[in-house]
């Protein structure tokens, strides 16, 4: 069975998937949003990879260089052995840059004896459209696509060439490496570069990692997804991707496949949240400055996503040549869902910037800037809270008046309000509290349903969703009031199936929803803990960890039964949720750390 066993490696530029024996079966470049040239991932045959054959006799595992993103695969049949090291290079520049290009380096680490492996290079650019071919050179391999956009990649390597590409077996006796880039190098790299390139990228996550808050408990798991969620931001303009993958199916078969390449409103702003927690304030401030330059306008509309270079289109197409994850068709490139309106993401970016000027206020140099958006945000809420929209899990079909989208706009103001006492701005407090109670009041009228005792999906409803468990954790009431622990446990007997949750369970656009949306999960173990069910919480939290896949990294959807790991991999949403739920767990307490001494 396929567990998306799969590690991520990156430079927030672009990533690349390592499958568990050493195999790239997804990477973009020279940006995560770019066309594939590795693609086995959505389909076996024609997709693209770029492995290592070695006969039966070798075990294989793997492992991430603690706090790094550089990935270990071991091959080892006892006397034989080498490693592969996994890494895109990244660090910081003399003139104050990141070092950070669209290249990936692959250090070949002789360990004992005489291993022997064969080099398993099949690029297919352009997402496998047309025909690519690989070329002999002096001094390396390119591959060139033979669509109209003359697509190349470029293979360095201290293995011989002509062995790479007819995949001859090599012995090896000393540290080899492969090195694979967008660009054509203007010096051809050798062994100490790949060392020094690899020590660089090393200490710079090293020190990233230093820099970031450590926890008495579950901190192993904390890390991993702090890095993974690192992973996931776009350096050049302070995007924060969903997942670094397209069409990976929420169930295998169906047509739940979506391309998460971009960047959500909600899901970058809740990752900015828990990482301005570990202690990362720039990563806040460059998103800040991303929503900015996005609103140029006072009364300019807030989509609910972007691209991750600002790109406000984001057509949809389907790549019919590619026969999807595990047959799982159509595969997807862009995202219809741009064009949806959900009300929520007012509440959720109004949260971060006032996280910012909260934890940060002396160190915020854009507070004019944020002071506008705030008013122009509360103007819009005002203005739009009473209309329905898509919420948001952005049903494709019919607007409603979504519990959680109302929720969120009360946030927005209920955040405006204390972002306008931070900054000493008060003419606008006696109308925004007036806001603030009308949407409230709608909420506690509507959102209820004596019969199910819960607050349901949307008004006038009975069905149960997930999203309302945040209700608490946004503020909106306290976790101990009567209705938030009934609406827990109507959540518990409506959507928990083995463990896991439900989204919600009525019909959508697409049928039932077979699987688990694993931030619902998390979300509801945080709920329970919060209402004083402390140790039931952590079971459920430690068995939902059980299903991450063997580096700790988790997908976007759990199957019921299998426990199979589904959806884009790997998913921010997901990793943010662990990382909250563990914080909780660990009431917060944070582990004393000796003082660094890298430079």
């Amino acid at each position: 069975m396929n567990n998306l066993h799969y590690g991520i490696i990156g430079n927030c530029q672009s990533a690349a998937l390592v499958s568990k024996t050493g195999s790239i079966d997804w990477c973009c470049l020279p940006k995560f949003d770019s066309a594939s040239v590795f693609a086995k991932l959505l389909d076996e045959e024609i997709g693209g990879h770029f492995g290592f054959i070695v006969d039966e006799s070798y075990k294989i595992s793997q492992r991430y260089l603690d706090d790094t993103a550089i990935l270990i695969t071991r091959f080892s049949n006892g006397l034989d052995a080498f490693e592969v090291h996994d890494f895109m290079p990244r660090y910081y520049m003399a003139d104050k840059k990141y070092h950070k290009p669209p290249e990936v380096i692959r250090s070949i680490r002789h360990c004992s004896g005489k291993p022997s492996f064969k080099v398993d290079y099949q690029p297919k650019l352009e997402y496998a459209k047309g025909i690519t071919t690989s070329y002999l050179k002096h001094d390396f391999i390119v591959s060139i696509n033979d669509e109209e956009t003359y697509d190349t990649l470029f293979l360095y390597s201290s293995l011989d060439h002509e062995s790479i590409v007819k995949a001859k077996e090599v012995v090896i006796t000393q540290d080899q490496f492969l090195w694979f880039g967008y660009n054509e190098k203007l010096v051809i790299p050798d062994a100490k570069e790949v060392q020094l390139e690899y020590e660089r990228t090393k200490v710079y996550w090293l020190n990233w990692m230093e820099r970031t808050s450590a926890f008495e408990q579950y901190n192993n798991y904390i890390s991993r997804s702090a890095i993974t969620l690192k992973l996931l931001s776009y350096d050049k303009t302070g995007a924060v991707l969903a997942a670094a993958t397209t069409s990976l199916p929420e169930t295998i078969g169906e047509v739940r496949n979506w391309d998460y390449r971009f960047c959500w409103i909600r899901d970058a702003s809740m990752v900015i949240k828990v990482m301005t927690q570990l202690g990362h304030k720039n990563i806040g401030k460059r998103y800040l400055n991303f929503i900015i330059d996005l609103m140029p306008d006072k009364d300019e509309k807030l989509q609910i996503m972007y691209g991750i270079g600002r790109e406000k289109k984001l057509t949809e197409l389907s790549l019919d040549h590619l026969s999807g994850y595990q047959g799982s068709k159509p595969v997807r490139i862009g995202n219809a869902a741009y064009k949806q309106k959900q009300n929520d993401i007012y509440g959720i970016l109004m949260d971060v910037v006032y996280q910012l000027l909260l934890n940060f206020k002396s160190d915020v140099d854009n507070r004019e800037e944020l002071w506008t958006i705030t008013k122009g945000i509360v103007w819009v809420v005002g203005k739009h809270w009473q209309e329905p929209d898509k919420g948001i899990w952005e049903f494709r079909e019919g607007d409603q008046h979504f519990t959680f989208s109302k929720v969120l706009c009360w946030v927005a103001v209920d955040k405006a309000i204390k972002v306008a006492e931070l900054l000493g701005k008060t003419t606008k407090l006696a109308r925004w509290q007036l806001l603030e109670e009308a949407i409230r009041e709608d909420i506690m009228a509507h959102a209820w349903n004596e019969e199910v005792q819960a607050f349901t999906q949307s008004y006038g409803s009975k069905d149960l969703d997930a999203s309302v468990l945040l209700m608490e954790s946004y503020g909106f009431i306290e976790a101990r009031n009567p209705k938030f622990i009934s609406t827990v446990k109507a959540v518990e007997r409506e959507l928990c199936n083995d463990g896991l949750l439900y989204r919600y369970k009525n019909q959508d656009d697409f049928g039932l929803p077979s699987s688990s949306f694993t931030i619902c999960t998390f979300w509801f173990i945080n709920s329970l803990y919060k209402i004083g069910e402390e140790e039931r919480a952590q079971q459920m939290f430690d068995q939902l960890l059980s299903y991450s896949n063997h580096l700790g990294l988790f997908s976007e959807d759990i199957d019921f039964k299998t426990k199979r790991l589904l959806g884009n991999f790997p998913q921010a949403y997901s990793h943010l949720a662990l990382i909250e739920t563990a914080i909780n767990m660990s009431k917060g307490v944070r582990k004393q750390k000796l003082k660094s001494v890298i430079r």
